[in-house]
């Protein structure tokens, strides 16, 4: 008599604990020459192309740094479900995916979910992952998942030599602009609207109050919970040394910055280092810092970083909507 299987050891899903995070395959590798030949010879060339190139790992792409240092953090826990889960969100269909899953194997990047929409978007399964963040090089795909309330940003610039310098390096930082980025853009609009002046005397005013959320306060709350891991290690072990690392580059500065700090912590969130600029070029302060990824909602501002660390445009908020 055969045996009924036994499915009890699949997971339901995700643990809520879990940081699940969608990458598309154009922010983790690098598809340039792929794409091209789509473009130039078309779909049938692709696919002969794949499946002759099925062994050759794809170059990494500008979210790859990102990508592996966080998966690397897995091991603060003990616990069976991972604290980080990476799933591949691609518009290609099974077959020729096959060379990313491929790439991500020959790379050892511990991933082994994906979702491949043949031509379409697989953006909105993001709820059913329960996703904090999707990352693309695809920028209509990014708008229409911000449109609809996700947290998602298009990838800018090229593979950064960061990751290059020591692979057994696995510290990991992360840097985030702060109105429409980690909180709502309430304060952009009525900047835009009315001014510097009344924008200054309105957060002096509201300082004691606490912003909205914006699209990527989750994907804070979620990493400072690895934080809180790293805490628990160091209380225990005096040779841990900490690798995960979170800074504010904003262009808020005093008065203004009063409201940003006592928004974080209204939130019971937190952030190592904090630079408030002002307005002054970020940059500059960027190519210091180093991050492994940086987030902004003005693309202005990512042109003068994109080419010195790895960026990300959050499309959402007052300053995106006439571009």
């Amino acid at each position: 008599m055969t045996s009924t299987p036994h499915y009890n050891a699949f997971m339901a899903g995700p643990s809520e604990k879990t940081l699940v995070i969608g990458i598309a395959s154009s922010a983790l590798f690098d598809l340039t020459e792929s794409d091209r030949v789509f473009r130039e010879q078309g779909e049938d060339s692709y696919r002969e192309f794949q499946e002759a190139h099925y062994d050759i790992r794809l170059e990494p792409g500008v979210a790859y740094p990102f990508i592996r240092r966080i998966l690397g953090l897995n091991d603060l826990s003990d616990a069976d479900s991972p604290l980080v889960e990476v799933v591949i969100l691609s518009r290609n269909d099974p077959e020729t995916g096959a060379r990313v899953m491929r790439s991500v194997e020959l790379c050892s990047l511990p991933i082994t979910r994906a979702v491949f929409m043949q031509g379409r978007s697989p953006y909105r399964f993001m709820q059913a992952f329960g996703m904090k963040l999707f990352l693309s090089a695809n920028r209509k795909d990014v708008e229409e998942a911000t449109l609809e309330g996700y947290p998602a940003g298009t990838v800018l610039g090229s593979y950064s030599a960061l990751d290059a310098d020591d692979p057994t390096n696995l510290d990991l930082r992360i840097s985030f602009d702060f109105d429409a980025v980690l909180a709502d853009d309430s304060s952009e609009r009525l900047y835009s609207e009315e001014g510097m002046e009344a924008y200054r005397a309105n957060e002096v005013k509201l300082e004691n109050i606490p912003l909205p959320p914006g699209p990527m306060k989750d994907l804070l709350e979620a990493v400072n919970r690895i934080q809180d891991l790293e805490d628990e290690r160091t209380s225990t072990d005096a040779t841990y040394r900490r690798r995960l690392f979170v800074s504010l580059v904003t262009a808020r500065n005093a008065p203004a910055h009063t409201r940003a700090i006592r928004t974080l912590k209204s939130w019971g969130l937190r952030v190592n280092d904090g630079f408030f600029l002002g307005g002054w070029e970020k940059g500059a302060i960027l190519e210091i810092l180093k991050p492994h990824i940086f987030f902004d909602d003005q693309l202005t501002h990512l042109e003068g970083t994109k080419d010195l660390v790895p960026s990300v445009h959050v499309p959402f908020g007052v300053k995106n909507l006439h571009r």
